[in-house]
């Protein structure tokens, strides 16, 4: 699998209802992710009307007016960069929510989907408050996580998730997969959005299994890297902080995983990596 189908590359150039960066199903080669963002000029919009989409928006930076099936939010989202100390907000759309985005200040924002034609309840404004916060690992792999959308909120399809790592740190660690059914596992297609701080860096993101697949990529900030199967560690160089986040959606919607058998004298003896998980921080 070469590198360009692992890894697609934003648009610095890109403004207004042209999407910066974006994964289909189709042009990932895969069942049900999709990925997009859009930074907005103040008084800009974007609108999208997809059926068969479980879909959310979430605010990067700055503030906007989000409606759908007739509802509208208004000024969702508070935070200047990801980098910020503080959860997004997200809007939750259910498939067959047409959407229509309009920035009140510049504007960074994300749509994260997944092909269903069902969704768990109605259109919904998710808060900071909504959002459990994660500091997980320890010394160079400590990182720092907001669970947008995880398997305790209603969806149908998408998990979301955004992690800040420390320059110099790995994430994603020690390196695991999802991608078959069984007991211990659920098959989830993944995507990262990859930011850098300052945004001249870059980190370092293999993707890999024990069949062949074995692929080092570099994504620059705005770029997106594509997890459609194998293990997946992120490693932070120093001088740049991290940040990326993660959309996933599968056959079933929960998040189990098995550790590369080869890491497992550095994983926790239960298996489980999570950390210490408080509410709305």
């Amino acid at each position: 699998m070469p590198n360009r189908t692992l890894l697609a590359r934003s648009r610095t150039n890109a403004e207004g209802n042209d999407p910066v960066v974006q994964v289909t199903p189709q042009s990932a080669g895969w069942t049900y992710t999709g990925f997009e963002v859009y930074r907005l000029k103040e008084g800009e919009c974007f609108s999208l009307d997809r059926p068969g989409l479980e879909q959310a928006v979430i605010v990067l930076e700055g503030t906007c007016h989000v409606s759908a099936s007739g509802e509208r939010f208004s000024s969702v989202g508070s935070r200047t960069s990801v980098f910020d100390n503080q959860s997004p907000e997200a809007v939750y759309c259910p498939p067959g929510a047409a959407i229509e985005v309009e920035a009140v200040t510049r504007t960074e924002v994300a749509v994260a989907s997944a092909v269903t034609e069902e969704g768990e309840g109605p259109v919904r404004r998710i808060t900071p408050a909504d959002i459990p916060y994660e500091e997980r690992g320890e010394g160079s792999t400590r990182r720092y996580i907001r669970h947008i959308l995880d398997e305790h909120h209603p969806a149908k399809k998408l998990l979301l998730v955004e992690v800040l790592t420390p320059s110099g740190n790995w994430s994603s660690y020690p390196p695991h997969k999802h991608d078959t059914e069984s007991e211990n596992e659920a098959y989830l297609e993944e995507t990262y959005y990859h930011r850098l701080n300052p945004s001249q860096g870059q980190a370092w993101q293999r993707v890999y299994d024990k069949q062949g697949l074995d692929e080092v990529l570099t994504p620059s900030d705005g770029d997106v890297v594509l997890v459609p199967k194998g293990y997946h560690p992120v490693g932070v160089p120093v001088g740049f902080d991290s940040y990326y986040l993660n959309v996933m959606a599968g056959h079933n919607r929960t998040w189990k995983f098995q550790i590369d058998s080869n890491f497992k004298h550095i994983a926790p003896k239960d298996g489980n990596i999570m950390g210490k998980v408080e509410q709305g921080k």
